[in-house]
């Protein structure tokens, strides 16, 4: 098969880590017979420093001509940086949420797994550590308080200000179709969370959520409360398959969910649209105090580039052989420093790729 990729390395650690995926990419290609078409594109401040703008047309339209995006990380130090003394229209981040609206993706997937090499990373206590976890946290990506209408004003002397949290039936509903597709991937149960105790917005959910389910018998379907699913990710984690929610929930939720594995590096992420196209990212940022000192951990980009063949080229196997991969270089112990701990082998980024591709052959 050939592969049409558009990779975006982007600020800080990001062209470091995206040649890592980019080695493990050519080894599954050589393995299973598949060709690899990769065009680079500038994004966030790197676009900023060349064309004045975080996000050209014609990065755009390269983007679109792909199959699939991967990208590394963007942006920079928000207090050091001249990137940020730029409007927040013309910053960085200004870039993402740009090519998520042009690119139409409104479904974020960041699976949270703790190996079992890496239990004692974890900040739980060990008898929750001990049972592992393997969740997903499906975020819808273009709605809600985000993108509703904002205003600051001043009454009789006192500033005012109003967020919007606006959604549809209809956006409800394709991020639910896409959650329990995915459920029926993994082990079957999707846990919905909203605040249908309190907003209007959240009972509209919960009701096109049911809806949905009908067409999916074999998946269990379970409400909870947001501020219940914040307790219960710490309390136990295990119980959780596939979290569907919307977006500043999911926001908030991912990030939780992120660190009870003990390390953002090692975490990736996934945005579709309504067809097989998606945009592959590593969770974590841009780390610009320790790039290019082939110390930063490229298994969240690579992971990343594994979901793409999962769901973008539905290339289930050669996606399993660099999860396996990954499992197998961690259970030989090699660590980069981020997840290092004692008797283990510290490795680079560089290194890291290197063991990855090689297990992978």
């Amino acid at each position: 098969m050939d592969l049409k990729i558009t990779c975006i390395p982007g600020d800080g650690i990001g062209p470091e880590i995206v040649a890592e995926a980019k080695k493990v990419l050519d080894a599954v290609a050589e393995k299973y017979g598949h060709v690899m078409h990769y065009t680079d594109i500038l994004m966030g401040g790197a676009s900023i420093d060349a064309y004045g703008v975080p996000l050209t047309a014609e990065a755009v339209a390269a983007a679109k001509s792909a199959d699939a995006v991967l990208m590394g990380s963007i942006g920079g130090d928000t207090t050091t940086s001249p990137w940020y003394k730029l409007p927040p229209d013309r910053r960085p981040e200004a870039g993402l949420l740009a090519i998520r609206k042009e690119l139409n993706l409104f479904a974020n997937l960041r699976p949270a797994v703790l190996y079992g090499e890496l239990r004692g990373a974890c900040p739980l206590k060990e008898e929750i550590s001990a049972a592992g976890f393997d969740m997903l946290i499906m975020r819808e990506l273009t709605g809600g308080l985000y993108f509703g209408e904002r205003r600051t004003t001043e009454e009789n002397g006192v500033r005012k200000a109003v967020d919007t949290l606006v959604y549809d039936e209809n956006e409800i509903r394709r991020i639910a179709v896409k959650g329990f597709d995915i459920a029926m991937k993994r082990r079957k149960k999707v846990t919905s969370v909203d605040k249908a105790n309190v907003l209007d917005s959240s009972r509209l959910w919960r009701s096109v959520v049911e809806e949905v389910a009908k067409d999916y018998p074999e998946v269990t379907l379970e409400h909870m409360l947001v501020d219940n699913c914040a307790m219960q990710l710490v309390k136990d984690p295990a119980q959780f398959d596939v979290i569907l929610t919307e977006n500043m929930f999911g926001d908030i939720l991912s990030d939780e969910a992120s660190m009870v594995t003990g390390s953002i590096g090692m975490l990736a992420s996934a945005s579709l649209n309504d067809t097989k196209f998606g945009l592959y990212e590593p969770s974590h940022g841009s780390a610009p105090d320790i790039a290019g000192q082939d110390i930063a951990n490229p298994i969240a980009t690579v992971l990343s580039a594994a979901m793409m063949l999962r769901y973008s080229f539905d290339l289930d196997r050669e996606a399993d052989a660099i999860e396996d991969a990954v499992r197998q270089v961690l259970k030989e112990g090699y660590r980069t420093g981020d997840i290092m701990s004692e008797g283990c082998i510290r490795t680079g980024c560089k290194q890291m790729g290197d063991l990855l591709a090689e297990r992978i052959r």
